[in-house]
């Protein structure tokens, strides 16, 4: 006995192969420091079931005690860390969450030629909100005195390809769900 339906037929389930075929996401969560890049990268990555690689963990020793002296890093002080972090990211191409500030256009580029297709999510926060959250932290390197100079530094990436801009006072979960169905829309 056959029946017939008016509904069409249920998709074919995707096979492991067209899984694998699948561009893999990398995405960098980033902005000023306070705007919760540790907190959503971890969110996203769980959500993603990524690794996360968390940037500061990769500066060198002289980085972080300029910084915890109060003395922001320069270009050139971020140069090595940049390029390990491409670095990592090119350990990771079956997909990563890479939290990092990535200030700077320059900064991205250095990222983007480690990984072609790199997303970033910009955490935008003000500067009022980025010093009370930075002023707040007990257990965390930088300093407040520092906030100022990465909004000196902070080159709005909106306008590039493949960036995604949340405002950062939303609640992390909510953070990490926008993020997540953005990035997941690149993969199909």
């Amino acid at each position: 006995m056959t029946t017939v339906s008016d509904s069409p037929p249920a998709p074919a389930p995707r096979s492991l192969l067209d899984a694998e075929m699948l561009p893999a996401i990398q995405v960098v969560v980033m902005g000023v420091a306070g705007c919760g890049k540790s907190a959503v990268g971890r969110l996203i990555a769980q959500q993603l079931a990524l690794p996360l690689i968390e940037g500061d963990d990769f500066h060198p020793p002289g980085n972080i005690r300029k910084m915890q002296q109060g003395i922001a890093l320069t270009d050139e002080d971020r140069a090595d860390w940049l390029h390990t972090l491409g670095s990592e990211l090119a350990r990771h191409p079956e997909g990563v969450v890479l939290t990092c500030s990535a200030l700077k256009a320059a900064y991205r580029d250095s990222l983007r030629g480690a990984a072609d297709r790199l997303h970033f999510v910009h955490l935008a926060i003000t500067e009022a909100e980025s010093l009370r959250r930075v002023g707040q932290r007990a257990d965390h390197f930088y300093p407040p005195s520092l906030v100022a100079s990465q909004f000196e530094a902070l080159q709005d990436p909106s306008a590039e390809p493949g960036v995604l801009a949340l405002a950062a006072d939303a609640p992390l979960e909510q953070l990490a769900l926008s993020a997540v169905a953005w990035l997941k829309a690149f993969r199909w």
